[in-house]
């Protein structure tokens, strides 16, 4: 998910009459003095990151037209297999920075952060950083990129400037995505092992406080408000949201939402001030009214395919981007009557998410691709071992089943997701074709909740649905892969923590 929502505020006299235009010295005043929103315009970019196609999808939202893709690896598959593979693997954080002429794309499995022009398209620097750096901000003056790596319990400082690593700071187990104050004078951590937030000062380094009482030990995404004042922290495997009063340190609420909660995203708009959240498991994005006291729900906004996932609001606040991870896609929702008002599509398998006000000029295009469009996935049917459709959506828990299908370097990739299955079970998946015969394409072992949060296989699928069967009881092995293999050494990240929120 992208680094918490800068204020993309200007003061421009003239654009709050309905005339005139941005000017260099307009845009370059600091954060703290820009008060009018910025409007939508075809200088503005959207940015997502493609976790499958390896790229960053550029789209102008005046056309709501996708101007192609910034490569910066092959396919899943494809040349990644070899020892020697020279490209970046699993692009999935974005950042963009204040001076708005870079940005930063984090790969969670090549470990690298990606610093980009957005003038010209092209890659500026390549930084190798900690295992499974996952999401990140740039300090307020631009020149440093911070990122935080699940498997490292660290946060790695990026010259983003030069390239290179200036500094790795120990900041606890699982930490999973670092965002700035509008000050920016902290960074505010949080973790997928460690239930807090912990507060660094920027200038020092050191950390300075840890804010616990969070919903949950695992926080898979968080933003924090335009004002610095709040910071909400996401809890996707327990479907809930932290709420952080950032004044005095401490949780004032945890909202109960829904399977897959995540990104949170904040919407300063001329109807009041307003956060969203995607619910990957619900098909759906939940709008909330800042009120002052506890956040009121006000929409349920269905979305145009599955898995809405990243979410950046315009520079104005008038629209929410939100990236569909199983579609391949974009929604734009209207955030006056919250609803989708346009689908855009984008790479494969978008996760992070970033709104981009005056990052190139109108109808730039430069050194762009097609890598990864016009090949978007397609979700199939599902059958469960008792015959009944794993498809049926609980509003409450979500589809027990998800089967996603998608084309990759000549081959499919076949991705299930399981909610409430027997636990700690060995389960076979077939393609079943329209005469009924059943061919096996993989098999996965559930969690001890019943769950199976992200399988993947590569094939040739020419089926028409999958269908599942239990196979038995999962040994002891079996169980220790699914949840031991990342405590090797001495971290308390597990492979299931690292393997879920791959898409987180």
């Amino acid at each position: 998910m992208p680094s918490a929502r800068r204020a993309t505020w200007v003061l421009i006299a003239t654009l709050a009459g309905g005339g005139g235009t941005l000017t260099a010295s307009a845009l370059a005043q600091p954060a703290a003095a820009r008060h009018e929103p910025i409007p939508i315009s075809g200088l503005d970019r959207v940015y997502t990151a493609d976790q499958t196609s390896n790229t960053v999808s550029v789209i102008d939202p005046s056309s709501s037209r996708t101007l192609g893709t910034i490569k910066l690896g092959d396919q899943r598959v494809g040349g990644t297999l070899s020892p020697q593979y020279l490209g970046d693997v699993g692009v999935h954080g974005l950042a963009y920075s204040p001076d708005q002429q870079r940005l930063a794309v984090v790969s969670v499995t090549s470990n690298t952060v990606d610093i980009v022009d957005t003038t010209t398209n092209k890659v500026l620097t390549t930084t190798d950083v900690g295992r499974a750096s996952h999401e990140g901000s740039f300090t307020r003056d631009g020149k440093q990129f911070w990122v935080a790596n699940r498997g490292r319990d660290t946060v790695t400082v990026v010259d983003a400037v030069h390239g290179g690593v200036i500094a790795n700071l120990p900041v606890g187990q699982g930490p999973s995505k670092v965002v700035m104050s509008p000050d920016g004078k902290h960074a505010y951590v949080n973790h997928i092992s460690l239930p807090e937030i912990t507060v660094i000062d920027v200038e020092s380094r050191e950390v300075e406080d840890h804010i616990s009482g969070l919903g949950d030990v695992f926080s898979s995404d968080q933003a924090i408000s335009p004002d610095g004042k709040q910071l909400w922290a996401a809890h996707k495997r327990a479907g809930k949201v932290s709420v952080v009063d950032l004044v005095h340190h401490k949780v004032v609420t945890v909202l109960t939402t829904g399977p897959d909660t995540n990104h949170p995203q904040f919407a300063d708009t001329r109807g009041g001030k307003f956060a969203y959240l995607t619910m990957g498991g619900l098909d759906e994005t939940w709008a909330y009214r800042l009120t002052g006291g506890t956040p009121v729900l006000i929409a349920k906004i269905k979305n145009s395919g599955h898995a809405p996932h990243g979410a950046w609001a315009s520079g104005d606040g008038s629209r929410m981007y939100v990236g569909l991870e199983k579609s391949d896609a974009v929604d734009v929702i209207d955030t006056a009557t919250n609803k989708v008002i346009d689908t855009i599509k984008s790479g494969q398998e978008p996760q992070a998410v970033v709104y981009a006000p005056r990052a190139a000029a109108a109808g730039n295009a430069a050194n762009l691709g097609r890598q990864g469009l016009d090949q978007q996935a397609r979700n199939v049917p599902t059958t469960l071992p008792d015959g009944t459709s794993g498809d049926t959506l609980d509003p409450a828990k979500g589809r027990v089943l998800e089967a996603t299908i998608r084309p990759v370097g000549g081959l499919d990739m076949i991705q299930l997701q399981a909610r409430r299955l027997s636990a700690n079970t060995v389960y076979q998946a077939y393609s079943v074709a329209e005469d009924g015969s059943k061919s096996p394409v993989l098999s996965f072992t559930t969690d001890a909740n019943g769950g199976a949060p992200m399988v993947l296989g590569f094939g040739a699928f020419g089926g028409k649905s999958i269908a599942i069967a239990a196979k038995g009881a999962a040994t002891p092995v079996q169980q220790a892969a699914l949840t031991n293999q990342g405590s090797m050494h001495g971290h308390a990240v597990t492979t299931a923590d690292l393997v879920y929120c791959d898409c987180c």
